[in-house]
């Protein structure tokens, strides 16, 4: 958070210019891309990520509460509208809070009584007078004529005799239903209270009492649950500092939401334990604020950190989390794992190709039609911090840009490996299961040129656009990777994520009302517990059904062709 800027005994030194300044440099003017996601990644303090329709959204920190969106995990843009304004926003925040000047910090937003709860901080910096507040929202599409967002007032708050801040909210929605609120700062650190599921305040009125969970100059809360425990995230570290920042994330276990939570050698969180999760890596400094986002059987890490090839902005990370074994989590920014792939388009189902099949130095990389050849398999060797030398297995040169340009139109050909970056691509996984390439020189991505569906179009460079001329999907050679365009429903769209015990909405903006669509929901073992004919199926489908806590696949089907999900409902 941005009380963390400067040592606590600093702080309040500082002149008012000089936060401006920070500030600027944190909510960010306008940088050089980065090589990992696309677009308008500057964000501080994310939350988790949110799904609505077919957009997902983060809130940061920001004047009047920062907004960015996507709707493929890949490309982020600026959302039209901010929560709050920074000078019009609710007059109970200057009551608690009389230096507050419209900056607000770490929020954070669940789903649930359908409607999205936003949470957010109020505070000045190197001070414990501090404040969280909620506002609620049918919507987050900006564009809708019932997006408004209505203040419900204080949640907490906390004054310069407290022992705790009340900053950094995050939610959490366990299976039984119950809602536990975390909350804290180094100034005193973290504590976790349920919340009345209705109201969103707290269950049994007001509180600041309760003993922290996390000590040790922590940071960040975020709560959630896996197996039998839960697992609190947490930062320690100094973070706001660019590319000087120390921020890390580590994390500890407990079989109770409210602790004690104890690290992989069964160190208490209160007495110093923790297991680190995230640091420094490369260019990735200071990360902060984690978050999970589950879907279609990956679970995206959220966090922020720090550029160390532009200047130190901050900007927005997602990595891949799995779970070991012994169920502690572990954090990547690799998606794929080295070893030989096949690499198929999803606009036409052609393959990555050395074209001619010589493996000699300036042969194209094209796509050709699926063969099974050597020429036709790449070998991913992973570089670090989701960044990869990809070589043909026929002859084993790299994959190059040519001439090592970084333009609109550069061309992909075979040369000899080097550390050069038009010889490495970074790899971000989208929200459908594909992959993106970008040029770790100048962040294009690998595109078939006007989305042919050509059999040797040579593969080249170009603005990410989300489309599917851009996305790959990777795959064992042998191993079939082709869904033909033609069976294929796309534009489809489930929501909330997590789901719903009572069901879920589907989003069908492609679908003809003329046309009837059948919607299924399969359990683990295989056996369908809802099927639904939709006969004039709207562009808002709701789907009522009745479902256990647990993990599911929806199949959505439209004469031959058909789309898949799997959803998580709690």
């Amino acid at each position: 958070m941005l009380t963390r800027l400067f040592p606590k005994a600093a702080a309040p030194q500082l002149r008012p210019l000089r936060w401006l300044l920070v500030l600027l440099v944190l909510l960010g003017a306008a940088r050089p891309a980065a090589y990992a996601l696309q677009g308008a990644t500057g964000v501080h303090d994310p939350s988790n990520i949110v799904k609505e329709g077919n957009k997902y959204w983060v809130f940061g920190t920001g004047d009047g509460i920062a907004t960015m969106y996507s709707t493929d995990l890949v490309n982020w843009q600026v959302g039209s509208r901010t929560v709050f304004s920074k000078v019009a926003f609710p007059a109970w925040i200057k009551t608690k809070v009389p230096g507050f000047e419209g900056t607000f910090w770490a929020p954070d937003c669940i789903y649930m009584n359908g409607k999205y709860y936003l949470y957010y901080s109020c505070s000045t910096f190197g001070s414990s007078v501090s404040a969280i507040g909620l506002a609620t929202n049918v919507t987050l599409d900006p564009a809708s004529p019932n997006y408004k967002w209505e203040d419900q007032g204080e949640v907490i708050s906390t004054n310069a005799g407290s022992n705790v801040n009340a900053i950094d909210p995050s939610l959490f929605k366990d299976s039984d239903g119950r809602v536990w609120f975390s909350y804290g700062s180094y100034w005193s650190g973290l504590r976790v209270l349920e919340l009345d599921a209705t109201t969103g305040k707290p269950l049994n009125g007001p509180a600041t009492t309760q003993s922290s969970v996390v000590n040790g100059d922590p940071e960040a809360a975020f709560l959630t649950k896996h197996g039998n425990f839960y697992y609190m995230f947490f930062n320690r570290g100094a973070c706001c500092r660019g590319v000087n920042s120390s921020y890390y994330i580590m994390v500890g276990r407990s079989t109770s939401p409210t602790g004690p939570f104890l690290d992989q050698n069964g160190v208490d969180l209160n007495k110093g334990g923790g297991t680190l999760v995230l640091n420094v890596d490369g260019r990735y400094v200071g990360p902060g604020h984690a978050g999970l986002f589950e879907e279609n059987g990956a679970t995206y890490f959220s966090h922020h950190y720090y550029d160390g090839e532009d200047n130190g902005a901050p900007k927005l990370g997602l990595a891949k989390l799995t779970w070991s074994p012994a169920n502690w989590p572990v954090v990547t920014r690799d998606w794929l794992p080295a070893g030989r792939y096949t690499i198929t388009s999803q606009s036409s189902d052609l393959v990555w190709d050395a074209w001619g099949c010589t493996g000699v130095s300036g042969q194209a990389v094209a796509q050709g039609t699926p063969a099974g050849l050597t020429c036709q398999q790449w070998d991913f060797t992973a570089l670090g911090t989701g960044d990869y030398k990809i070589t043909n297995a026929l002859g084993g040169l790299a994959v190059t840009v040519a001439g090592c340009s970084p333009n609109n139109g550069a061309l992909l050909q075979l040369g000899t490996y080097s550390f050069s970056t038009c010889k490495q691509f970074h790899v971000d996984r989208a929200n459908d299961g594909s992959y993106v390439f970008a040029s770790l020189n100048g962040n294009r991505v690998v595109s078939v040129p006007a989305a042919s569906t050509t059999a040797g179009t040579q593969l080249s460079l170009a603005d990410y656009a989300g489309t599917a001329a851009q996305r790959w999907a990777v795959a064992a050679p042998g191993t079939s990777t082709a869904t033909k365009a033609g069976q294929k429903l796309t534009g489809v769209s489930i929501y909330p994520v997590p789901a719903s015990r009572t069901g879920f909405t589907l989003e069908l903006p492609e679908l003809r009302a003329a046309s009837a669509v059948t919607v299924e929901v399969f359990n683990l073992q295989g056996q369908a517990v809802v099927r639904q004919t939709l006969e004039r199926p709207q562009v808002r489908q709701q789907v009522a059904a009745t479902l256990v806590p647990g993990l599911y696949l929806v199949r959505v089907q439209q004469g031959v062709r058909q789309f898949t999900q799997s959803i998580t409902v709690l």
